[in-house]
């Protein structure tokens, strides 16, 4: 196998790919490129690419994928009503896969010699990034630190940063991870692992509870064309505005939030919480459209296609021909 002189990592500045840098570093004697996706998250990107630089990085990308994200990924899954397990919007999902295309393609400009990710051994993202590459960036290798080193936990990765000086951001009053993104916030891990543990309501970030939101109903209007959502309330803003808006609505009246414990595409079952307040309008605003439109025959075959797009798309399976044959069905 060739030296590896160069490689390209997809990096959030969290725990998961904060230790990467050096440990690339350390381990392959390679230069790093990093490279952070804007999927409306809302970190400091700046801090996020200073942070890159300062852990050893030669450089870092930082790329604004938002309207990419929500047209070509997010929508998509909506347009064919999507939903694995009865529940999760695959929101986490779909952000892999246009990350990882950016980052295959960053790689190839750089002429780099290998692909690098934060995802554990034990999860689906790796399997979302590594058919990625595969699929356009195939001559490349692919390194996966969580499946190589000697870190075999959340506190290891602590350690392993601390003694290098690289700040991490876990403390005991959030002990689970986030992944966010403009079209969902998830929550898994510590003691959410505990299937009786109740969500707190402290964790939210978009949705307010219950109990608290308004006792008085607010009417949206939604607009679709040809099943792509266009404007709320006769206003055309844009994709990401109007995302934003809706998971404002939403997330004031407590719609949106589940808690699942799924089945993971390696075979373990994986507990998450997750706050979808605008897509879930957007859902059932479509579906809704969707019953009002089509005949029972349609109806009943689109229900088979829904569910065999969401396997598809929580399987690292995206970048098929069967996936964009169900696309061009719906």
């Amino acid at each position: 196998m060739a030296k590896i002189k160069k490689v390209v990592l997809a990096y959030s500045g969290g725990l998961d790919t904060s230790v990467i840098i050096p440990w690339l570093i350390e381990n392959y004697h390679c230069e790093v490129v990093a490279f952070a996706a804007d999927l409306g998250q809302g970190d400091d990107l700046k801090a996020v690419r200073d942070k890159a630089l300062k852990s050893g990085a030669s450089k870092c990308y930082v790329e604004d994928l938002k309207e990419e994200y929500l047209k070509e990924y997010a929508l998509r899954a909506l347009r064919a009503d999507a939903v694995y397990e009865y529940k999760y919007l695959l929101a986490t999902s779909t952000a892999r896969y246009v990350t990882a295309k950016k980052q295959a393609e960053i790689a190839l400009k750089e002429k780099a010699d290998a692909l690098s990710h934060g995802a554990t051994g034990k999860g689906n993202d790796q399997v979302r990034f590594e058919l990625t590459y595969r699929a356009f960036a195939p001559d490349l290798q692919v390194i996966s630190p969580w499946r190589e080193w000697d870190i075999r936990s959340r506190e290891d990765a602590v350690e392993y940063a601390k003694a290098r000086g690289i700040p991490v951001p876990v403390t005991a009053a959030k002990p689970y991870s986030i992944d966010s993104n403009i079209w969902h916030n998830s929550f898994e891990g510590g003691i959410l692992e505990d299937p009786g543990s109740e969500p707190r309501p402290d964790m939210f970030i978009m949705t307010t509870p219950a109990e608290k939101a308004p006792d008085q109903a607010e009417y949206v209007e939604i607009d679709f064309e040809q099943g792509w959502p266009t404007r709320v309330n006769r206003r055309s803003d844009g994709l990401v505005d109007m995302v934003h808006k809706l998971n404002k609505v939403g997330g004031r009246h407590g719609c949106g939030w589940v808690d699942l414990v799924e089945n993971r595409t390696v075979g373990m079952k994986s507990r998450g919480v997750y706050e979808a307040p605008g897509a879930t309008l957007l859902y059932m605003a479509h579906r809704e459209l969707m019953l009002l439109t089509h005949d029972r025959e349609t109806i009943r075959f689109r229900q088979i296609v829904a569910q065999k797009y969401a396997d598809l798309a929580y399987s690292g399976l995206w970048f098929t021909p069967l996936r964009e044959a169900l696309d061009r069905f719906v």
